[in-house]
């Protein structure tokens, strides 16, 4: 039985600010138990919900030497949906309202002491994993420790890492005194080939010079970070582990996320009767939100955090254009306050046709992707993206750009072949987009019998975790050799 240890800064169902926490959540499950024993460690939030505390047990504590003190450390342990985890405890570092704070220092304070206190535990827990499977930044000093101060035990000897990418933007960077004394690491970790980047010290830079391999969450995603556009300043290192450097596109969940059992939606449907019932649900969500009660209008979803990432300020651009057609837009998502407001804007400027709900509820969203037609992503960059899953499951067909995942995962219409699952643009220009959009309306429209098609192909596709898993499987057996 090969063991592989999960760690990371978040995962469903315990905690959860974004897709992070799905993939900590949803991959476990579905690996191999006949060949695999995974297990997931987190960091027990104070902000945990108190029925997911009340699961946990007690398994030991210890006193570890860090950041120039001797500091608490508890482990505890529960098992949910067949899969075992562990929890760090220590109130200082993970007592606040949420998950992440805002001063980037003390992040990087309390993530270094999750990372050295998950290898400090292991002994102790009597699991030995055979590989740490490391996620972002936050565990990013897990394979560098794992090579430096645990090395010469016997326990950690043949122990191998990985780390996953899964947004490269978020680097965990300090100054390189501060990162030194609170990590206890020597100087020579702290040279341009190892944790310093642009003279700053760089937790994710760590991980990756360090661990054994290195993935990221799509093929293409993993070919546009070796590129100095996406590369966010570690192009040249990621270019240099090109050799164990993997893209394994995410998946969903198929059973939260299926069109012919969600409790959320207004009414179930299928590939077989989605003509039929598919447009109870965009009826049901026009009523709902005070839009307009119109079969014929094509609408248009967008689940987003809204930031500058996801390719706003290029609807913003068009919005007033694209009004002037017969679609409904409806927007769902928390974000940047000018985005926000632009959203609120239009919504009262074009009442009736834009909903903006800026907010986030897990129950509308699953109406959103039941009930439009088309769904919007166009991103600046995009490593995974899950919304574009969620919509092809639904058969809301997704408008995209083409980068990282959302290349990866939409095939675009091709009006001659027949083929195709949604639509996409190349170039980061509002009027490509929008004529894009233009495209998927006139199919909308004028061959409806094509855009049938195109749904039925779209609600086929399989983007479940089990084609993800057999993936890292592969990865694992490579790696334990």
């Amino acid at each position: 039985m090969k063991k592989i240890l999960f760690a990371a800064s978040e995962g469903v169902p315990f905690i959860k600010t974004g897709g992070l926490a799905d993939v900590v959540g949803s991959l476990p499950k579905c690996i191999d138990k006949r060949y695999f024993d995974v297990r997931v460690i987190l960091p027990k939030y104070a902000c945990m919900k108190q029925e997911m505390k009340d699961k946990m047990t007690y398994v030991t504590h210890f006193y570890m030497d860090y950041n120039w003190q001797n500091v608490y450390v508890g482990v505890l342990e529960a098992i949910v949906d067949e899969v075992h985890y562990y929890f760090i405890d220590n109130e200082f570092y993970f007592n606040g309202p949420k998950p992440y704070g805002d001063d980037p220092r003390y992040e990087i304070e309390r993530y270094a002491f999750f990372s050295k206190a998950v290898l400090s535990a292991l002994p102790l827990i009597g699991f030995q994993p055979d590989v740490i499977h490391c996620h972002d930044w936050q565990t990013g000093l897990i394979p560098v420790y794992l090579k430096e101060r645990f090395r010469g035990d016997l326990f950690f000897t043949s122990m191998k890492s990985v780390i996953t990418i899964h947004n490269l933007k978020f680097q965990g960077k300090w100054d390189v005194k501060t990162v030194q004394s609170i990590t206890g690491l020597p100087d020579y970790f702290f040279t341009s080939d190892k944790l310093e980047s642009y003279k700053d010290a760089n937790l994710l830079k760590g991980g990756i010079v360090y661990a054994d391999a290195v993935t990221t969450v799509s093929d293409t995603y993993a070919e546009e970070i070796k590129t100095e556009f996406y590369g966010e300043g570690l192009d040249g290192l990621l270019r240099a582990r090109t050799n164990d450097l993997r893209g394994i596109v995410n998946g969903i969940d198929y059973t939260d996320f299926n069109p012919e059992s969600d409790k959320y939606i207004y009414k179930n449907y299928s590939v077989e009767n989605f003509k039929k019932d598919k447009i109870k649900n965009k009826r049901a969500l026009q009523k709902e939100l005070g839009l307009n009660q119109d079969d014929k209008a094509m609408m248009i979803g967008l689940i987003s955090r809204l930031t500058d990432q996801k390719g706003l300020d290029l609807i913003a651009y068009v919005m007033d254009e694209l009004c002037q057609d017969n679609i409904q837009f409806v927007v769902l998502g928390t974000g940047e306050e000018r985005y926000e407001n632009m959203f609120r804007h239009f919504d009262w400027k074009y009442h009736g046709k834009v909903s903006a709900n800026i907010y986030y509820s897990e129950a509308l969203s699953h109406k959103v992707y039941a009930a439009c037609d088309a769904f919007l992503m166009p991103s600046l960059f995009e490593p995974c993206g899950l919304s574009q899953l969620m919509s092809l499951r639904y058969g809301t067909l997704p408008i995209v750009r083409e980068t990282g995942g959302l290349k990866d995962t939409v095939v675009p219409y091709n009006q001659y072949e027949g083929t195709g699952t949604g639509f996409s643009f190349t170039n980061y220009n509002a009027h490509e987009m929008l004529n894009t959009i233009r495209f998927a309306e006139h199919v909308y429209y004028d061959k409806k019998k094509e855009w049938n098609k195109l749904v039925e192909r779209a609600m086929q596709e399989d983007f479940s975790w089990d084609v993800s898993a057999r993936k890292y499987q592969e990865m694992y057996d490579w790696l334990i050799g």
